[in-house]
């Protein structure tokens, strides 16, 4: 794993970095783009800023990592909300359905939580890096109560399959506990993957 820290980035520099990658990516392909992002927060400021951007988003296929099993209307679906987000620009939005095989990823960017759980891989499912399903159907536990809904995820192998890792972890204990799984000072979901993962990680702060 080749692991770049970027500290102090607002939302504009990380669509720049985005918009770079996208571009690239699709240069060097004829077809479809996939990539795969994050819910919560954080993604959507600049999800909309790189909506704006000049990409050609009619051949960019965008996923949820994970979401929850509620109706796409329903104001927690990651679904939902990343449709309206990119889907006016042109994207291709990909709702999670069981039995789903996600496809090679240009880029997988990726959330974290508090504790260190990555899409909806909590610490109590015990996510392993060479799970042989590609998409799991979860219950958290505990159940989140902002968000008390069973979930839909993609494994480690699936975020793994993938040209480049994205994180953007806000907060100085996050990245506290970011740069600790990286080191390899405990075996969290996040730690997990950074362990098994081959390709560049960029991680904006």
């Amino acid at each position: 794993m080749s692991l770049r820290i970027i500290s102090d980035a607002n939302d504009a520099a990380i669509a720049d970095w985005l918009e770079a990658r996208l571009g690239a990516a699709l240069a060097e392909s004829p077809g479809e783009v996939a990539i795969t992002v994050p819910g919560g927060a954080t993604p959507f400021p600049i999800l909309a800023e790189l909506a704006r951007r000049p990409l050609d988003w009619r051949r960019i296929a965008v996923w949820p990592g994970d979401d929850r099993i509620v109706p796409e209307g329903h104001p927690a679906s990651n679904a939902g909300r990343i449709r309206a987000a990119l889907e006016p620009a042109g994207a291709r939005i990909v709702p999670l359905a069981e039995g789903a095989c996600p496809p090679h990823f240009a880029l997988a960017w990726l959330g974290m939580g508090e504790d260190g759980h990555i899409a909806s891989l909590f610490p109590g499912a015990d996510p392993q890096a060479d799970d042989p399903l590609m998409l799991r159907r979860l219950t958290p536990d505990p159940l989140p109560p902002e968000a008390p809904f069973e979930r839909l995820s993609m494994t480690i192998p699936a975020l793994l399959d993938s040209g480049t890792l994205l994180f953007v972890i806000r907060g100085a204990a996050k990245r506290a506990l970011f740069e600790a799984a990286a080191a390899g000072e405990n075996d969290l979901p996040i730690a997990r993957l950074l362990r098994a993962a081959s390709q560049p990680v960029t991680c904006f702060t």
